[in-house]
């Protein structure tokens, strides 16, 4: 294992930062962050910002100018080495002359996969790779996700009272959690690629699933995917409107035509509702690599037996709402621990009065 020094972590925790920037514009590409420096000193900066415009080495190349040249790029991840709508960047990297590059996750696309790598030490650059490789794997999930497996990342979003119920039956009240919880909401909205509901959700809450403010004029608003296998909702509701896209998901076996502008997709299924692995494929194949999911608890329980949750976005509101009260989640009954579904928490905190815990399935909690 190659030995980094101090300065090196430094300047890879500066290039992770300078990725998170493009957290909300770069799908379907991966976020991407670049620094070039000669030790200590940096010379040059950069971060991929949207599909189609110049990666994270190209903006730091630009920026350092002749200063490149015997210098070291750290780059979060592997760097291009195919032609699509900009350069290669290890090509870009060659020219300018750096002296090593220092990578902290290698690019598993088929175009790339370690061919960036090796055409680097080809042309006699220093190539080290694993610097806070972990790091750089959590900021890509979604982007490893889709390459590795052909699914988005899927993150599971619910609020619970401290007895596990969501709303009082009689519906006497919308939230139960507090507002602080509902704002921390829209950060985790404004990173995913699509926000996932059910038709029972819809006609229940006729929420509009946007993000009330995109972070930047390059953030793109997450598509709203609408499952509707009965073609329950109507076109009026509020996620079908224009502040962002939308896709609605039927029955193959519906009749119905798309109305103008209405992106609808055809799946098949069964009794218990809409093919789900086919539906994770087909948002992968758009580039829909991150993906959020608000339904209530017959979806959200569908996606959790079908192993389709990668973490748990749970919010938990100090109060009780008691046996009336609907469930968080539709579950078979299990007839042994040995059956239950495990998770490992990966993060809490406290949100306003409420707590927000991160949890992940313990069969993939040391891959996620």
């Amino acid at each position: 294992m190659s030995h980094f020094s101090e300065v090196d972590f430094q300047h890879m925790q500066r290039a992770l930062s300078l990725a998170e920037l493009g957290s909300h514009s770069t799908w379907p590409n991966p976020r991407v962050g670049c620094v070039i420096a000669h030790g200590s000193q940096v010379v040059g900066e950069g971060w991929h910002r949207r599909a189609g415009g110049p990666h994270a080495e190209v903006f730091a190349l630009r920026q350092a100018g002749a200063l490149a040249r015997g210098a070291t790029a750290y780059v979060t991840l592997e760097p291009c080495s195919h032609v699509g709508r900009t350069g290669a960047c290890h090509q870009a990297l060659i020219e300018a002359g750096v002296r090593k590059v220092v990578i902290a996750h290698e690019d598993p696309f088929k175009q790339v996969n370690g061919q960036g790598i090796a055409q680097l030490r080809a042309a006699g650059i220093e190539v080290n790779i694993g610097l806070c490789k972990e790091a750089a794997r959590e900021l890509n999930r979604g982007f490893l996700s889709s390459v590795q497996h052909r699914r988005p990342w899927v993150q599971l979003k619910m609020g619970m009272s401290l007895d596990g119920r969501t709303a009082l039956g009689n519906g006497a009240s919308k939230w139960i959690t507090s507002p602080r919880a509902r704002e921390d909401v829209q950060y985790w909205r404004a990173r995913s690629a699509a926000i996932l509901t059910g038709s029972g959700t819809v006609l229940a809450d006729d929420p509009s699933l946007t993000v009330r403010q995109l972070a930047s004029p390059e953030a793109i608003a997450p598509l709203r995917v609408i499952l509707d296998s009965q073609r329950r909702v109507p076109t009026c509701a509020r996620v079908f409107d224009q502040q962002a896209p939308s896709l609605h998901v039927i029955h193959e076996d519906s009749r119905r035509e798309a109305h103008d502008n209405e992106d609808i997709l055809r799946l098949g299924g069964d009794s218990s509702g809409l093919d789900l692995v086919a539906l994770m494929r087909h948002l992968s194949d758009r580039g829909m690599h991150d993906m959020m999911v608000e339904a209530g608890p017959t979806l959200a329980g569908n996606l959790l037996r079908a192993g389709l949750v990668d973490e748990l976005l749970l919010y938990v509101a100090p109060r009780l709402l008691g046996d009336l009260a609907r469930p968080l989640l539709h579950l078979p009954a299990f007839e042994s621990l040995g059956d239950t579904l495990d998770f490992t928490l990966y993060e809490v905190i406290q949100i306003g009065p409420d707590l927000r815990l991160r949890l992940r399935p313990v069969q993939s909690a040391s891959t996620a």
